[in-house]
């Protein structure tokens, strides 16, 4: 059987310019099949249409922590909260809260299990920098996961570092993140190559991919709307500095 490559995305946060840099980059790398880790709106200005796009392109969208907790914000929520929520219409606020938490699939002989930051929840963090244990809880059986066969390969997005790490036979990585990258300015993916639905050893592949972008553009729309904490995302989207460390790393701050 011929090999295949799929793309995995995740964290577009509503920035619709990286994420149509990244499809476009896709597209002409021939890749047709697009799975998203989900956090797809909240923190960037273009949530909506951020998310009918991906409902257009995404074969697989799982459900982030943003996804799950940005549709339950309160009127009387934060401010920015309650702007992000306000911004996606009901119909898309109830899609993104039904998302699946999980998704399995089998490729060149490997159990490969994707979904937003651990197998213990979407609100579970799991860093580069993690323990044995962490490491090990991330190919865990959970509610989250469902019952199955335990994962040769897992793959997730939330920390917004992109990475890959093998150890004793299980390889761990995450995507990165198109729309808010933290470990570099530029978005983030992955693409998994093998064959997909064979049980059979087979060659397989995981590798990055950084698609540049006009960032200038993105900034620009987040400002016509009046999007709130601009100044905030402005800095992660030029700096890749998590907010609450950018004063902290600003030798003038």
């Amino acid at each position: 059987m011929a090999t295949e490559r799929i793309a995995v995305i995740s964290d577009v946060h509503g920035n619709l310019t990286a994420l149509e840099a990244v499809l476009a980059d896709i597209r002409e790398r021939g890749i047709s099949r697009v799975l998203n880790l989900g956090d797809d709106a909240g923190k960037g200005p273009r949530g909506s249409a951020v998310v009918d796009r991906l409902r257009e392109v995404c074969e697989v969208d799982v459900r982030g922590n943003w996804d799950d907790f940005l549709p339950q914000i309160r009127d009387d929520g934060p401010a920015e909260m309650v702007w992000w929520r306000d911004e996606l219409r009901p119909d898309q606020r109830d899609w993104l809260a039904g998302k699946p938490l999980c998704h399995d699939l089998l490729l060149s002989g490997r159990r490969v299990r994707l979904f937003h930051a651990s197998a213990a929840s979407v609100h579970t963090r799991v860093f580069f920098h993690h323990t044995p244990e962490e490491f090990a809880g991330m190919f865990a059986t959970t509610e989250l996961t469902g019952p199955g066969p335990a994962p040769d390969v897992v793959g997730y997005g939330d920390v917004h570092d992109a990475y890959l790490e093998t150890f004793r036979g299980r390889t761990l990585f995450n995507t990165g993140s198109v729309g808010n990258p933290l470990d570099e300015p530029t978005p983030s993916y992955a693409v998994l190559e093998g064959v997909p639905g064979s049980a059979d050893p087979a060659p397989f592949g995981i590798t990055h991919v950084r698609v540049p972008y006009d960032v200038e553009a993105e900034l620009a729309a987040a400002r016509a709307v009046g999007m709130p904490q601009y100044a905030p995302w402005e800095g992660e989207l030029r700096t890749a500095v998590y907010r609450g460390l950018q004063q902290a790393s600003d030798p003038a701050g």
